[in-house]
């Protein structure tokens, strides 16, 4: 499903440290069940719950992202080399109405994590979420709504907003067309 393979890696670590789906469930807070449905690639984290579970497995999220080549200094993206993660699904089953894409795959130990955002429909659920680490976005096109702990902001083309990633938050689409956003998620 991803062209990451997100869930082959996320396997790979939890085998390698001889660990069940239900001993990683206890520890990220997360269903075994939805542990198995990423794990076997039927659905895409969001970059949330991909950040946490990151963190357990002490490993950054760039990780997952990685084609396995060796460090770079520096690395170029072009745009048609981008992969899409496709149908990000909520702990809960529900869609979460975006898709993102990784802009930087290959750079080790890095600080931040920057993606490129599409959200095209206006989400059924619209649970908060938090993490460890700080987030950036910028809107290159449409309007957002940000959640950020009880406020909702809307974000017009142009605006940006920085935040500690440990509030509460939550980004979604105004229903008024397609929304771009690039999002940098620090440590």
């Amino acid at each position: 499903m991803s062209e990451y393979n997100i869930g082959k890696k996320l396997k790979e670590l939890r085998k390698s440290k001889k660990l069940t789906l239900q001993d990683v469930a206890n520890e990220t807070g997360f269903s075994a069940a939805l542990i198995s449905q990423v794990e076997n690639e039927n659905i895409s984290p969001p970059i949330a719950t991909l950040s946490r579970i990151a963190k357990f497995y002490d490993v950054k999220m760039g990780h997952f992202f990685s084609d396995g080549e060796e460090e770079c200094r520096f690395e170029i993206i072009r745009a048609n080399e981008r992969k899409m993660v496709p149908r990000v699904i909520s702990q809960d089953g529900t869609s979460h109405s975006y898709f993102y894409e990784s802009l930087s795959r290959n750079k080790k130990n890095k600080r931040m994590d920057p993606f490129f955002l599409t959200l095209n429909d206006i989400a059924a659920n619209t649970g908060t979420y938090s993490h460890d680490g700080e987030e950036f976005l910028f809107v290159m096109k449409g309007s957002a709504e940000l959640i950020l702990e009880e406020q909702r902001i809307i974000l017009y083309e142009g605006d940006a907003a920085y935040f500690d990633s440990t509030l509460k938050h939550r980004l979604l689409s105004t229903g008024n067309g397609e929304v771009k956003v690039m999002a940098v998620v620090m440590r």
